[in-house]
C-alpha cells in the first residue's frame, strides 16, 4: 500500500484504544516500524493519537449534552457534531405575539402537554411543524420559545456539518440525525433548512442534492419519536410542495401590529425611563412592517444613544435618530 493512500485510510479511524479498527492499525504501524519506515511510523501514530483525542473530547462534550445516555452523531469526515444544544437557560422564550399565533403556537405545546390523554383516544400531538416568514420574525426564537414550555432540550441541527461534498454523506449525516432522536425526546431545530429543501426542479440542484431531499422527505414522513421536529424557512414560495405535506402543522410568522411593535418596544426599554412626550403608539406606527429583530434594535439603538449622552430619559429625538440610523435596514 502506498503512503498516500495510507495517510488517508489513518485518517478515517476514529474510536477508542480497545476498539478492533485501533488495534489493527496500532499493528500496522509497528510493523512499519519494524521494517525501518521510522518517519512513516511516527506519522501514522501521530494521525491516530489525534483522531483518538478528537474522539475522545467530542464523547465527552456529547455525553455533558444527552447525560451519558444518548450520543449525537457526528460527520464522519469532519468529526464535528451534527447538532449542538442550546442550554435552558439560554433558551429565548418571551416573546410578544399577536392572539391568533399566540394560540397556534400554545396549541402546539398543549398537545404535547396531552399527549398521553391524547393517546387515549388514538390521536397524536403534532410533532412536526414548519414555521415560515420574513427573516427577524421570531421563528427560531418560537421554536426556543416551545422547547422552554414544555421542558424539553433544545437541540439545533447544524446543516454546515450535515451536507458534505461527498457522494453520498449527506444524506447519511441526515439519516443519522433524525435515527439519534427517535428515542430522544427533544425539540430538533431545522432553522433555515431553505437550502436543503427548495423544489427539486430549480436550475442550480444538484443530483446529490436530490437525494437530500428525498431523504428529508422520508425521515420526517417516518419520524415516530417522542420530541418535536421545527423547520423554519424564509423562503414559502420556493419550498417541494411535497415537503409541505410532511408537516404537522404549517405557521406563517408574520410581521407585529402595531398594538405587538407598541408591547416589544415597551418590554425592551423596560430598563429606561420614557419621557412622557413620547407616545410609543406613535412610534410603533413609524415601524409598521418591521421586522420584530429591527424593531428591538431600533429600541435598543434609541436607549443607548440616551446613555452615551448622560441623560437618564430616553427622548423621542432618540427614536428619531435611531430610525435614521437603521434605515438601511427597514428592506
Amino acid at each position: 500500500m502506498n503512503q498516500e493512500l495510507m495517510f488517508r485510510l489513518f485518517k478515517s479511524i476514529e474510536g477508542e484504544p480497545k476498539d478492533d479498527i485501533v488495534k489493527v492499525a496500532s499493528v500496522i504501524i509497528e510493523s512499519e516500524r519494524q521494517k525501518g519506515h521510522h518517519k512513516l511510523a511516527d506519522r501514522l501514530n501521530s494521525i491516530l493519537k489525534r483522531n483518538l483525542q478528537s474522539t475522545q473530547s467530542l464523547k465527552g462534550e456529547l455525553k455533558t449534552i444527552f447525560g451519558g445516555s444518548v450520543s449525537i452523531p457526528v460527520d464522519k469526515r469532519k468529526n464535528v457534531p451534527l447538532a449542538t444544544e442550546i442550554k435552558r437557560e439560554e433558551l429565548r422564550h418571551e416573546m410578544i405575539l399577536s392572539n391568533e399565533i399566540e394560540e397556534k403556537i400554545a396549541r402546539i405545546e398543549k398537545e404535547f402537554v396531552a399527549r398521553e390523554r391524547l393517546a387515549h383516544f388514538g390521536l397524536k400531538p403534532r410533532k412536526r411543524i414548519l414555521l415560515y416568514g420574513s427573516p427577524g420574525c421570531g421563528k427560531s426564537m418560537t421554536a426556543e420559545r416551545i422547547a422552554w414550555n414544555i421542558g424539553l432540550p433544545f437541540l439545533k441541527v447544524r446543516f454546515e456539518a450535515i451536507i458534505s461534498s461527498y457522494l453520498g454523506e449527506s444524506a447519511t449525516n441526515l439519516t443519522n440525525i433524525f435515527a439519534a432522536v427517535e428515542n430522544f425526546p427533544c425539540v430538533l431545530l431545522l432553522d433555515e433548512f431553505d437550502f436543503i429543501a427548495k423544489a427539486r426542479d430549480g436550475k442550480q440542484d444538484v443530483g446529490e442534492m436530490h437525494r437530500v431531499v428525498n431523504i428529508l422527505l422520508n425521515v420526517l414522513e417516518d419520524y415516530k419519536g417522542e420530541g418535536i421536529i421545527i423547520a423554519t424557512t424564509n423562503l414559502e414560495g420556493t419550498l417541494d410542495k411535497a415537503l409541505f405535506r410532511r408537516f404537522d402543522d404549517i405557521i406563517e410568522m408574520p410581521k407585529p401590529g402595531t398594538e405587538e411593535i407598541a408591547k416589544i418596544l415597551k418590554a425592551t426599554l423596560a430598563t429606561i425611563k420614557i419621557s412622557k412626550k413620547v407616545s410609543l403608539k406613535s412610534m410603533a406606527e413609524k415601524m409598521h412592517k418591521f421586522s420584530s429583530a429591527l424593531i428591538v434594535k431600533i429600541a435598543n439603538d434609541a436607549a443607548k444613544l440616551a446613555v452615551i449622552e448622560g441623560r437618564n430619559v430616553l427622548e423621542e429625538a432618540d427614536f428619531v435618530n435611531s430610525l435614521k440610523e437603521n434605515e438601511n435596514y427597514q428592506h
